[in-house]
């Protein structure tokens, strides 16, 4: 059977052989499609592969999400000039290989190491030997970089070595911080650094001092987001969550004050060398700082003395005041009742059971009343008024005036001092600024209580925070009454006696008389503590003083600390004096010149008449005229006619004719903005201020498109 079955097996022929196999073949391929069939339907339905979802991969490969990253906010003085604002800087660096070609062709690399380290060394803070060498160092590497000579380029900078045409040198650009003033009230303002991002390789800017801290959130806004999806050579953006830049932050800071202040205190350090200072003029009325400093400092854009000073001295720093301190013991004494004007007591000194009280005359001045002996900075005298009053109720007086706390500022490590106030000797120190520790910030405080009839305000250096996304005002600054600690009496019997200091023969401070206005000081002298005594020696104090002006009813109060100065034969009054004096009268003259200036005109249409009759014109309605040009007709204004200007306010009259260069020393950035606008020319401008040159001198013909620079300062 066996040999039958595989005789017909044997006996089949090719071709059927051919069928079979054909048939397995065919059936086998239905099998493999069937499967297939059935993979690919379960992940048209499920879509998902191997554990991935198919939808979002797609997605992925034909869409795009992009950051848009939120502008951090600029801040500004009271006048609406910048003081921080958003830039970008780059970073240079050298492409080596020399296989490095553009599309075209065009050498990406290094060409010429010669002509490279001369153009860097032009630009850059770099010698052309350590450029060179390190060009031929880099020789067979991809590409190198110089330093930090190479990083933080402006772009004007970058523009410049760009221009000379160099193969082999290219820029990456940072987003970075600019500070346009330098040194202008650089601890308040603050720093920012750049951080990187989370799960990205973009970095942002954030405060890490002053105000850029301390309004951090407001100032960096919240980065947008948005889709681009592609298809083929067609695309669609789809906003999916728009941007909001950083709030701007307008502070009190008046630019002219600011900037004097600033020039006042470099020459005085410049003169004596003080271990520490600081500077602050503040509006009596409303508690607003004007103007603020400290040495040492630091220039904001180039960081160059930051290593010596991180703290602001303002907030984060405690001293024992010393005689300044007896602005408040008089005060406290007069409130409380236990001032009497004519008492008499022994100067010199005053025992207190086994310790003295000196005076800085140790001789004394024989008997004085309690008067002379605030005009004098008699110790002894304030001693004596510190025993009458009693201990609790002079430290009653001492916490109403706000010297053992916060003065919220708002500022990062802001200190609250510390007082010694256990035993009878220490009660009595404190009464002269001994044995008490105290923040600047602290001081102006309970002063404004003096000055603005017993009422203490807050200070404050923040105007007005605006949302540049919706142009509205999210936070404004104003005056607030912290406090009463003393009657409206009170303060003006303290702000006599001030006077006091700076009129009578034998007053401590007639170096702050400033001639036109009336002046309340109080000067102050105290050893410097070193931990566990004092410091002894010529240049061991700190001295001080506070000054309000007009004195009957101050608009201003000053304050000035100076630790520990080498004074070479001149006094420390002399010193501070140069700087209260200069700034104080400032301050009052641009006061008394804007209460007089209320006067308001209606300006003319003075288009068309002759050159002639419309600067008469124009003097005679009480506006400025600024004649551009020799035509002898008028064929455009800055002043629209019907605007409503001041008195004296300067009106840009051009001419037909030739156009001639005016003299624009003094003007604003606005003013000169506008000229630009009237008359055509390109204006490059640099600084912040007013201006002090221009790079082409009044008389000269200009033309329009001509560019013209001015310094600003």
């Amino acid at each position: 059977m066996n040999k039958n079955k595989q005789r017909m097996t044997s006996k089949r022929s090719p071709e059927q052989n051919r069928r079979i196999f054909g048939q397995w073949l065919f059936f086998g391929a239905i099998a493999v499609f069937g499967v297939l069939i059935i993979r690919f339907s379960y992940i048209a339905i499920v879509r998902h592969v191997n554990g991935v979802n198919l939808v979002q991969a797609t997605k992925q490969l034909y869409t795009e999400d992009q950051t848009v990253t939120a502008k951090r906010g600029t801040i500004y003085t009271a006048n609406g000039e910048a003081i921080a604002e958003d830039t970008s800087t780059y970073t240079v660096y050298a492409i080596m290989a020399k296989n490095q070609r553009s599309a075209s062709g065009k050498a990406l690399y290094v060409k010429d190491n010669i002509k490279t380290a001369k153009v860097l060394a032009k630009y850059l803070p770099i010698s052309y030997t350590k450029a060179l060498t390190t060009l031929q160092k880099g020789s067979g590497k991809f590409q190198i970089e110089f330093g930090t000579a190479s990083k933080n380029i402006a772009l004007t900078t970058k523009e410049k070595i760009e221009a000379q045409n160099v193969s082999g040198l290219h820029f990456v650009e940072s987003e970075a911080r600019l500070y346009p003033n330098g040194t202008f009230a650089s601890h308040l303002v603050g720093l920012t650094t750049s951080k990187s991002k989370a799960n990205s390789d973009q970095t942002t800017l954030t405060g890490s001092m002053g105000i850029e801290l301390a309004f951090n959130k407001q100032l960096s806004g919240t980065d947008g987001r948005t889709t681009v999806t592609k298809n083929g050579y067609q695309g669609s953006t789809d906003t999916g969550k728009k941007v909001k830049n950083g709030d701007n932050v307008y502070t009190t800071l008046d630019s002219k004050l600011q900037t004097l202040l600033e020039t006042k205190v470099s020459q005085v350090n410049s003169e004596v060398s003080p271990k520490a200072m600081t500077a602050t003029l503040m509006n009596a009325k409303t508690g607003a700082i004007l103007a603020t400093t400290q040495r040492p400092t630091f220039n904001s854009q180039t960081k160059s003395g930051l290593s010596k000073m991180w703290r602001n001295l303002l907030v984060e720093d405690t001293f024992e005041p010393g005689s300044t301190m007896k602005v408040f013991t008089m005060a406290a004494a007069i409130d409380s009742g236990n001032y009497n004007a004519n008492t008499t007591v022994a100067s010199g000194e005053y025992k207190i059971g086994n310790k003295t009280v000196p005076d800085w005359n140790t001789s004394g001045w024989g008997n004085i009343t309690y008067a002379e002996g605030f005009a004098r900075s008699s110790n002894v005298a304030m001693a004596h008024l510190e025993q009458t009053m009693g201990a609790k109720t002079w430290l009653k007086y001492i916490k109403r005036f706000g010297l053992r706390s916060s003065t919220n500022s708002g500022l990062a490590s802001e200190q609250t001092g510390s007082i010694q106030f256990t035993y009878p000797i220490e009660q009595a120190d404190t009464s002269f600024g001994q044995g008490i520790q105290v923040s600047a910030m602290q001081m102006l405080r309970g002063f404004t209580a003096i000055a603005n009839h017993g009422k203490m305000l807050q200070p404050y250096f923040i105007s007005k925070v605006t949302d540049p996304n919706t142009n509205k005002t999210v936070y404004t600054g104003k005056k607030k009454v912290v406090s009463q600690p003393i009657s409206s009496k009170t303060a003006s019997s303290v702000l006599s006696h001030m006077q006091d200091v700076v009129y009578k023969s034998y007053g401590t401070g007639s170096d702050y008389k400033i001639s036109g206005y009336r002046i309340a000081a109080k000067t102050g002298t105290a050893q410097v503590s070193n931990g566990t005594t004092y410091e002894q020696g010529d240049n061991s104090y700190l001295y001080s003083v506070v000054g309000m002006a007009p004195a009957k009813n101050p608009k201003y109060i000053m304050y000035i600390t100076m630790k520990q100065p080498t004074l070479n034969g001149t006094s420390a009054e002399a010193e501070m004096a140069e700087i209260f004096d200069t700034v104080m009268k400032r301050a009052l003259d641009e006061q008394t010149a804007s209460e007089t200036q209320a006067k308001t005109v209606k300006m003319q249409d003075l288009t068309g008449k002759s050159t002639t009759q419309a600067k008469k014109s124009a003097k005679k309605s009480g506006v400025k005229p600024i004649i551009v040009g020799k035509g002898g007709r008028i064929v455009k204004q800055s002043l629209s006619a019907g605007t409503v200007v001041s008195d004296g306010q300067r009106v840009i009259l051009v001419t037909n004719g030739q156009m001639y260069m005016p003299d624009v020393t003094g003007w604003s950035a606005s003013e000169v903005a506008e000229l630009a606008t009237l008359t055509g020319i390109k204006l490059s401008t640099s600084g912040t201020g007013y201006v002090t040159t221009q790079s082409v001198t009044a008389g000269n013909p200009i033309e329009s498109k001509q560019t013209i620079s001015v310094t600003l300062k």
